[in-house]
């Protein structure tokens, strides 16, 4: 069921916080001035070898007011290299545009198991970097004001690995501090917005705990959730019918490909 369908936008920011049966305690509505960090090590799209994309990305002048978690819904590989990490985005990169006919890469960061951050489709790292937005098509429908990381693997079993953990709690706060986003109202997983099992029923559980822990990382606070987070609980969509299969990520609202 989408965000739509079941909350507005009101409810969610409010409700954030509250996801999963947490409660988060003690905390500020939004992150001091003081909490942008330095940019973690982004691998940039010259690094991992891209594809010249087929046009240039659109970029708003504007921020993203979510950041969107997805898996790649491929092999949880053991191979934690950089090697291994830049064949990731040059797979993910001919899939989109080979198979799915789009102009680039559609989500605007990837993070390897191995816990490399690299740069997505097109734009993405000079636009963070500037506070503005890169359309990307990792969202249906909401592309135009949210910002995606494809963590590599499938969760919907299994836990993503420390290394990529840790990296996203990096990105996350990163992304927040740039941004000026809340973690408690702006983290939230593909299958909230879209009907999708995206990013697993093991890594959308944890993110609760990757709130809470972005939150600590930017303003240094005793914040804690009131429970322990609850154990996974299917959502009751089909997993990844394919390799790269996280869900739907345009729609008919969507103007860029």
């Amino acid at each position: 069921m989408s965000v739509e369908s079941s909350l507005n936008r009101r409810t969610l920011l409010k409700g954030a916080a509250t996801v999963a049966g947490g409660t988060l305690i003690g905390v500020a509505a939004t992150p001091s001035p003081a909490s942008a960090l330095a940019a973690p090590r982004v691998h940039t799209r010259a690094e991992w070898g891209a594809r010249p994309p087929k046009s240039a990305a659109t970029v708003l002048d504007r921020a993203p007011d979510h950041i969107v978690v997805h898996h790649t819904a491929t092999a949880n590989t053991t191979d934690y290299s950089v090697a291994a990490a830049y064949s990731l985005s040059r797979g993910i990169q001919n899939f989109h545009m080979d198979s799915n006919g789009w102009a680039d890469t559609g989500q605007q960061l990837t993070i390897s198991r191995g816990g490399h951050l690299m740069e997505g489709r097109n734009r993405s790292l000079a636009a963070i970097n500037a506070g503005d937005h890169v359309v990307g098509a990792q969202t249906a429908n909401h592309n135009d004001h949210t910002i995606g990381i494809e963590n590599e693997g499938l969760y919907m079993t299994v836990q993503p690995t420390t290394a990529l953990w840790n990296r996203l709690v990096e990105t996350c706060a990163w992304l927040c501090g740039v941004y000026g986003l809340d973690p408690a109202a702006a983290i939230v997983g593909h299958r909230d917005y879209n009907a999708t099992a995206c990013p697993g029923d093991r890594l959308y559980a944890r993110l609760p705990e990757l709130r809470q822990a972005v939150l600590i990382k930017l303003d240094g606070a005793a914040a804690r959730w009131s429970d322990a987070a609850p154990a996974p609980r299917p959502d009751g969509f089909p997993g990844p019918r394919y390799t790269f299969d996280h869900g739907p990520a345009l729609g008919p609202a969507d103007a860029y490909r």
